[in-house]
This record gives structure tokens, sequence and C-alpha cells, in this order.
């Protein structure tokens, strides 16, 4: 398996009210267009979104919708996650036919189910999260990577200033995680000046890939970068960063942050160090820009661990973006990809 993604921004389309519902619909059907979806699995990824949407004001009091383009095993597939503010509900006894706490036909959830092949939920006191991928009905049964990204734009913003890719092969994997300086245009120019030398550079070492994003950045405004290579054969993981790029990795007995250095790729920086780390498979990696607050702990979600990467992203951003600024975060079960 090949993979070579760079992360598109996420459409998040608020639902508050039953017209937004509609809005939900249209953004996850250009999303299946750009996943080549044919007409009936395009169906399915808008019946998905119209539920979850339509569930959201039902039972959730209203919340936020992200849509994103996901990468997997053999093509491409979509993923929605409904965030509400409602008193939150169990999946096992909410995903029975007939089902409901909102006086309806309960079909909804039973409904979501049969086009995702992941479904996944978080419920605390903040409300619910529902996270579902859809992937083309000829997909294999084991498509899905267990990785979760977003890239968000500062509200009110279009543009993103933050961009990530991964490369995945035999050898294999590495992410690149880049907030461009400041936000808007100039910021996303750096950004995805970032992402495409990447794209260009297959599985090298860490600071071999800060030198060439420091060379393919030159003439922007630069921005911080940070870079992960793990080869699952021996375990060994490599990090190096540039400015303010959170990087750490977690597993059930706590948690080992990853240092970066002080500088601007495409600007200016000294040097930068790679370290070296012997991880196991089945830990999980965390990277996020500065859009999100840096002060969480996954110990107080006790769970969230093991559940699917893109739920833990989401869960994240939920409770930590700053909202003053773009946010993005990447993570992946090592040796799940």
């Amino acid at each position: 398996m090949d993979v070579n993604f760079s992360g598109y921004v996420t459409r998040r389309v608020p639902v508050e009210e039953t017209t937004q519902v509609g809005q939900a619909r249209r953004e996850a059907l250009a999303l299946a267009d750009l996943a080549g979806f044919g007409e009936m699995d395009a169906g399915r990824v808008a019946l998905a979104a119209t539920e979850l949407a339509t569930n959201m004001i039902k039972h959730g009091r209203g919340g936020v919708m992200h849509l994103s383009l996901v990468c997997a095993r053999a093509g491409l597939g979509v993923e929605l996650c409904a965030i509400d503010c409602g008193p939150g509900f169990n999946l096992a006894q909410c995903l029975p036919d007939g089902y409901s706490t909102g006086g309806t036909q309960g079909l909804g959830l039973g409904a979501i189910r049969r086009q995702a092949a992941v479904l996944d939920v978080w419920s605390d006191a903040r409300g619910a999260i529902v996270l579902m991928r859809v992937y083309a009905e000829t997909a294999a049964a084991e498509v899905d990577l267990a990785y979760g990204a977003l890239r968000l734009p500062m509200r009110h913003e279009v543009a993103c200033g933050d961009a990530w890719h991964l490369t995945c092969n035999a050898q294999g994997m590495a992410i690149t995680l880049i907030d461009g300086l400041g936000h808007g245009l100039p910021a996303t120019e750096a950004a995805n000046a970032g992402a495409v030398t990447a794209s260009r550079a297959g599985l090298v070492a860490t600071t071999e890939m800060i030198a060439r994003l420091h060379a393919g950045m030159a003439g922007t405004r630069g921005g911080a970068v940070g870079v992960v290579r793990w080869e699952p054969a021996s375990g060994r993981l490599e990090f190096a960063g540039i400015g303010n790029i959170a990087a750490s990795l977690h597993d059930l007995h706590g948690s080992r942050g990853l240092a970066s250095h002080p500088g601007i790729v495409g600007v200016q920086y000294r040097k930068a160090q790679a370290f070296d780390f012997h991880v196991f498979s089945g830990n999980l990696l965390v990277m996020h820009s500065d859009g999100l607050q840096a002060r969480w702990n996954l110990r107080d979600y006790p769970g969230l661990i093991q559940r699917h990467p893109a739920l833990v992203a989401a869960v994240l951003q939920r409770d930590f973006d700053r909202g003053r600024d773009d946010a993005s975060i990447v993570v992946v079960r090592l040796g799940a990809l």
C-alpha cells in the first residue's frame, strides 16, 4: 500500500435549524464527488449527512458538522463528524431501529450505521460527537486507515494557513504538519508550498525533510513545521520540529512530548535536530498547530485513547480550539496504517 496524501481543508457547517440540514447534505455530496463516488454511493453519503444533521437538531440542541475527504488503503472516502450540544446518548441503546428519545420512528442511527464503514461516538457532559466514514460499496472491508485529521480555517475565513501531509508505504510512514505564519492567504501560500514539497519528498529523514521544506517555502512567510517518521519493522520513531508544533506519544500508561527548536522554516532557523524513540505499535501519535491549546490530557477522557483516532481529533478540537487562529490536528494509531 502506497499513500501520498495532502489533507484538504475541513468543511464546517453550523447545524442549528432545519434549513441548515440541506447545506450539510450539499457539502457532503460535493465531497462524494471529489472522492469519485458514483450516484449510488453519493446517495449513501447524502442520506447519512441528512440523518446526522436532523438528529443534531431533534436530539442534540444543534451544533456543527465537520466534513472531510479522507484517504483509504485504496481510493478516498468521506468523513462526517457531528458535534452537538445535547445531553448525550448511549450508542448501543440507540442503534436498534425503533428506539427514540424524541418521539420519532427511531430509524436515524440505524440508517447511519448501514451506510458507515466506520461509526464511533463520544458522549459526555458537553454533548455528543458522532463520527462516521463512508467508502464506496465496492471497497474492501479493511479499507479504512486508522488516522484522523482536521484542517480548519480561523472563524469567518475560507483559506487555511495550516496544512498536513501523509506518506506511507511498506518501509514506513511520515507525517508533516505545517503552520504558516499568521493566517489568511499569505499563510495558506506558505503552508501549501510546504505540503507540495512533502508530497514530492517521500520517506526521507526528518531533518532532510525540513531542509527541503525550507527550500520549498522560501519566498513565502514561512512557518512552523513538525515531521515524524516511523519504521514499523524496528519500532523506531524520529521527530524533528521547528517552531510551535505540538507533538506527543500516548499509551495506556501515560504520554511523552516531542521537542521542537525555535525558528521559521522558509525564512530562518539555526538547525533541525532529530530525536529518536522506540515506539510500540498501538501507540497514539498526536500532532497539532497552536490553533489548539496545549494543556489537554487524554487521561481526562477515560477510554478515548482506545477509540478511532478521528474521534480523538474531534474531541480535542471541540474542547481546546482557541477560536482565533487556523487549527489543524493529526492523530495516528501507529502500526495501523
